[in-house]
């Protein structure tokens, strides 16, 4: 389950128009969601508030094993529709499989004037966070430079371990400041970033093959029938007027046979000048089409488009292929995941290195679960003619269509099983997993966790 603040500033992104999809550093983003989702671990309670668009609070605790705590704050400059835990749609708030949208061109603000003068400011994000009784300190910074251009500075502040210490050394972190600057072109990523603990200079780019999406999102094409999504379509938000009729497919790329989509590419290098030494990776993504479905930023709900907008069956299953290598290493990843039905995703990896002849079989799945019977269901009294029959009937089929829950499960060669349900009771949403060994009969559980998060709006 995502915390909060990653909730918010996914928002955030999405409301600035930022794609953080086309990063190299998410392009194994949808196998990892079957692959290496997060178990909670002890007794987690969160608890968050957003009493205007600009400004939200988050508190949470651990109770379990050890009792500890933490206290954050977000500011945002830009007017966020953050729901609570109990409106919000469900699929937002966890890692899952899905097909990326098809590139494109990042758009800035609307220039704003007032008497001669340029008025509008640039988006950016303010986050930080406490924890307690540690005192340690977490700072984020995020601003939109150019409509092409993203800053972020990242602090970690531990007064336990100062910076240069031996002691950052560990396995705990400690205090280190971080600069990151994004620029998206739509066809190219490229990130920057720099490390003040250990003096580390890295570089990141990523590289989409095929045709970018418009940059102003004005043309004609009438999507497809199916999407690549569930089809969950509760809570949904009407996207803008102009961003409601984008061609999904370019059918010029289109051939006979095989799985259609668009390939990438990318690759990092980084340097630490503290420790003198240097790593290199490079990696290579092929999605299927059409993109990514609804509430992507570029295509409309079914709602939006219309009665003739019927789901069907998908004309290729919607498939994610990745592999990376890392040279230096001798590491070698490759993954495969698809949807092989409405509500079933699975996903396999296997890892190799060619140094150590040392190798890892991955194998994840995750099953939705789906709301059987309708909130409401409308009576004949209710219906004034047939046109009201057929959009209650409508709203009834989202309700029952209306995602609830998910199953994860992962099981791999080191004998390690992890299982994740994670849900919504009322209007609090739920994560119970469990790690088990079992190889190891005299304690076959490792861990096993309860999260419970609860956050409201207005």
């Amino acid at each position: 389950m995502h915390p909060f603040a990653s909730y918010v500033l996914r928002s955030y992104y999405k409301e600035s128009g930022w794609n953080e999809d086309n990063l190299y550093a998410n392009l194994t983003r949808s196998s990892n969601a079957l692959l290496d989702f997060s178990v909670p671990r002890g007794l987690h309670f969160g608890i968050s508030k957003s009493p205007n668009p600009l400004f939200k609070t988050t508190y949470s605790m651990n109770a379990l094993p050890s009792l500890n705590g933490s206290v954050g704050y977000i500011f945002t400059s830009c007017n966020l529709d953050v729901k609570g835990s109990g409106d919000v749609r469900f699929k937002d708030m966890i890692d899952r499989f899905k097909v990326f949208d098809q590139p494109r061109k990042p758009e800035g603000k609307a220039e704003e004037w007032l008497g001669g003068e340029r008025t509008d400011t640039r988006d950016y994000l303010l986050y930080g966070r406490i924890y307690i009784p540690t005192g340690r300190l977490d700072g984020l910074y995020s601003t939109r430079i150019t409509p092409t251009l993203q800053g972020m500075i990242a602090a970690i502040s531990d007064p336990r371990m100062p910076l240069s210490s031996e002691k950052s050394r560990g396995p705990a972190p400690g205090s280190n400041v971080m600069f990151s600057l994004q620029h998206d072109t739509g066809k190219v990523c490229t990130e920057y970033t720099w490390s003040a603990e250990d003096g580390m200079w890295g570089v990141r780019s990523l590289y989409n093959f095929g045709r970018v999406g418009p940059h102003h999102p004005d043309a004609t094409a009438t999507p497809p029938p199916y999407s690549h999504d569930d089809g969950d379509r509760h809570g949904h938000t009407s996207a803008p007027a102009g961003r409601r009729k984008i061609k999904r497919v370019d059918e010029e790329d289109a051939m006979d046979g095989g799985l259609r989509g668009r390939v990438s590419i990318g690759g990092e290098f980084y340097f630490s000048a503290k420790e003198k030494s240097a790593g290199v990776s490079t990696g290579i993504r092929f999605t299927t089409f059409p993109d990514a479905t609804p509430p992507s930023f570029q295509v409309p709900t079914s709602a939006e488009a219309g009665p003739s907008a019927v789901r069907g069956p998908p004309s290729q299953p919607p498939t994610t292929i990745t592999a990376l290598f890392n040279p230096m290493l001798g590491h070698i990843s490759a993954a495969y995941a698809a949807r092989v039905s409405r509500d079933f995703c699975m996903a396999s990896r296997f890892d190799f290195n060619v140094y150590s002849y040392e190798s890892e079989w991955s194998l994840g799945a995750e099953w939705w679960q789906r709301r059987g019977i309708p909130r409401e269901s409308p009576s004949s009294s209710q219906a004034g003619n047939g046109e009201d029959m057929v959009q209650m009937a409508s709203s009834g089929a989202d309700l029952a269509d209306e995602v609830q829950g998910v199953v994860k499960a992962k099981v791999s060669t080191t004998t390690d099983v992890s299982l994740l349900w994670e849900g919504r009771l009322r209007n609090i949403l739920v994560s119970l997993g469990v790690v088990s060994n079992l190889s190891n009969r005299s304690k076959p559980i490792k861990s096993i966790g309860l999260e419970l998060s609860y956050f409201s709006s207005g």
